[in-house]
């Protein structure tokens, strides 16, 4: 026999249906929830089909994103052989069916139908430490693209109270130059202010990170007077402007502030793995792109072209085309 449950997985629950072999289905369609109790009357049901067959049953799921993690990894824990299949592939195969339902039941049985017509390799674990680095590389691609939207937020903002404080401190977005903005938003602000305690404010916010000459000092207020007597809005008008600029502010610091964390964490985590350096050899690829890389390829043992180690060198055609399959 060669048994088989087929899963249509949701959000919060699953159904399924069971074969002992094929055309020979095994009761009927059955509901668990994805909680504790619900995985444990699924267990009951492949123990069930196990008894039935005399044989582990194979489980076959559509991926789902995240909905699938209850189910898949309490099927991890128990050991049992599952499959995982493109979401494109059961639906070509449906609209093939001259049956298109397209309901729960149905797609539990479309999928444990189509176990029995094509071949499927069985799921592949990724380990544990390529999963964690895949996981921290997409929530920095995340937040990098959060961090870019509340940076044109910011500067649509400044430019209408402070736009020619973009060349002050070189480094827009430096800690520095968005803290000092943070506390003088205003042309009026820095007037009002002698040189001396905007040098010692300067001074202030630069010693928690590096020191520099005062010479760069006297320099940068230098500019900050230029700026501030070019600007065309002296006082602005709007109070609304002033409050949405120093959110703005805290927001690219906090973000930046978790970018620079997640980059340590992943750089760290990338070094324990032997594919790193490998895939940094090539020329224009840095740290984070080639951790970003390798946590999508996975295990290089999962593709083919590993049998072709001794040529897979990293000015070789082929170890680029296996970055591209990857």
């Amino acid at each position: 026999m060669n048994p088989v449950i087929g899963l249509d997985i949701s959000k919060e629950e699953s159904y399924g249906l069971a074969f002992l072999d094929r055309g020979k289905p095994f009761k009927g369609t059955f509901h668990f929830e994805h909680t504790r109790e619900g995985l444990l009357r699924l267990l009951q049901v492949i123990q069930e089909v196990e008894h039935a067959s005399g044989q582990r049953p194979t489980l076959i799921l559509e991926a789902t994103g995240h909905y699938q993690s209850p189910v898949v990894q309490f099927l991890e824990e128990h050991h049992y052989l599952f499959i995982v299949i493109n979401p494109l592939i059961s639906n070509r195969f449906r609209k093939s069916n001259l049956r298109k339902m397209k309901t729960d039941a149905a797609d539990a049985y479309l999928l444990a139908e189509l176990h029995y017509k094509e071949e499927f390799e069985p799921f592949q674990k990724r380990g544990v430490q390529l999963l964690n680095l895949r996981y921290l590389t997409r929530q920095y691609e995340s937040l990098s693209k959060m961090c870019v939207q509340t940076k044109l937020q910011f500067q649509v903002i400044l430019d209408q109270v402070f736009p020619a404080y973009k060349g002050v401190f070189g480094a827009m977005y430096s800690s520095v130059s968005l803290q000092f903005l943070n506390e003088f938003p205003t042309s009026y602000l820095v007037l009002q202010t002698d040189e001396e305690t905007l040098k010692s404010k300067i001074n202030v916010l630069l010693s928690s990170k590096r020191g520099r000459s005062e010479n760069w000092i006297n320099e940068r207020v230098q500019r900050l007077r230029v700026a501030a007597n070019k600007n065309p809005f002296q006082q602005t008008m709007y109070a609304s402007h002033l409050i949405n600029l120093r959110i703005l502010i805290t927001l690219i610091l906090q973000y930046q502030e978790h970018l620079a964390e997640l980059e340590q964490n992943i750089v760290a985590l990338a070094n324990e793995i032997e594919e790193y350096d490998l895939i940094q050899s090539i020329p224009g690829i840095g740290h984070k792109m080639a951790a970003t890389i390798l946590s999508e390829i996975g295990e290089f043992d999962r593709l083919p072209f590993r049998k072709l180690e001794g040529l897979c060198k990293p000015e070789t055609e082929l170890f680029r085309m296996i970055i591209h399959v990857g």
